[in-house]
This record gives C-alpha cells, sequence and structure tokens, in this order.
C-alpha cells in the first residue's frame, strides 16, 4: 500500500459513490471513511473498502483490516498500478452467528491497459460494534453446482436404454 490519500480522487459531494451503490459519495461511504459513522453491515464495509481503494484511502484499508486493525498505520512509499472501476455485490450472507458475515463480490480494476477482476467471497467479523475484514475465504467464482439431481449407478440411465445407469452411459463416461 501507499501512503496517505490523494483528496482529488475522491469525488465530490452529490457524486455517484464508486461503490456502485447509486447513492451519492458523500451520503454513503464518505461516512465511513471518514469516521463520522460506522458501517452498519459487512457489505457497507466491503463497500468502504473498494472506495478506499479507488480514492487510495489506505490508512482506512489499513485501520479495517483485523490483523493490521490493532497496529499503528505506518504510510508505505509508491503509488498502487491498478486503477480501481466497478465493484459487483454477489451476495452478502450471515454466518452462524450474528456478528460474522460473508460477502461474495467481483472488483473491475485496470492494469496498464488491461482489464481485471478479482472474485472473491470475504468473511467479517464484528467487534465492539465494528466491522473488520478478517480474511478471504474463497477466491474465484463460487463452485457450479449442478440444477440435476445426480443419477445413481444402480438407476435407469438417462439415455432411455432401460438397462441402469452402471451398465449404459457410465461405462461411456
Amino acid at each position: 500500500m501507499a501512503s496517505s490519500p490523494t483528496t482529488d480522487l475522491r469525488p465530490q459531494p452529490g457524486q455517484p459513490c464508486p461503490c456502485g451503490s447509486g447513492q451519492p459519495f458523500d451520503k454513503c461511504c464518505e461516512p465511513v471513511l471518514t469516521g463520522q459513522r460506522l458501517a452498519a453491515t459487512a457489505e457497507q464495509l466491503m463497500r468502504a473498502r473498494f472506495t478506499a481503494h479507488v480514492v487510495h484511502d489506505f490508512k482506512f484499508l489499513h485501520n479495517s483490516y483485523a490483523v493490521t486493525a490493532v497496529k499503528p498505520y505506518v504510510p508505505e512509499e509508491g503509488e498502487p498500478t491498478m486503477k480501481w472501476t466497478k465493484l459487483v455485490i454477489h451476495s452478502h450472507e450471515p454466518g452462524n452467528t450474528p456478528d460474522k458475515a460473508f460477502v461474495d463480490f467481483s472488483a473491475y480494476g485496470t492494469e496498464d491497459g488491461v482489464e481485471k477482476v478479482l472474485h472473491e467471497k470475504s468473511e467479517f467479523l464484528r467487534t465492539n460494534g465494528r466491522w473488520l475484514y478478517t480474511r478471504e475465504v474463497r477466491f474465484g467464482p463460487a463452485p457450479f453446482k449442478s440444477a440435476s439431481p445426480k443419477v445413481g449407478r444402480n438407476d435407469p440411465c438417462p439415455c432411455g436404454s432401460g438397462k441402469k445407469y452402471k451398465q449404459c452411459c457410465l461405462l461411456k463416461a
């Protein structure tokens, strides 16, 4: 990560928030980034973290990540090469407790003129009323799940031959 936020990257009041919520920046992620209010949900924190990448607010990223939130922020030299352009939230799921949640998202950006996408499912925990990003649970899209039920070995073959699946199409697979 690089140094402090670059103010000219922040949208002006009334402009759309970079997180893609459809709300103005000053009503959406800006109050979370500036500490005027806490993110009410894991999805709100995810949106604010994406916006922090867009506007180069690396201190917010540091303070909203569970591993580094307890450590003092030390700016790093240099600027990132990725320019983040769009966030798509696929799902926001509760965890096994009210203080755990998961956000499945795709973050789009360009690097060296090439569009790239980061698809991830992330875990968030709420500690003392404050949501924090904890870890990547899955990198990439969700595993494919077949819509049709699995054919058992002793079931009739779906090809209609009248034979058991194990003595027909299973042998060809």
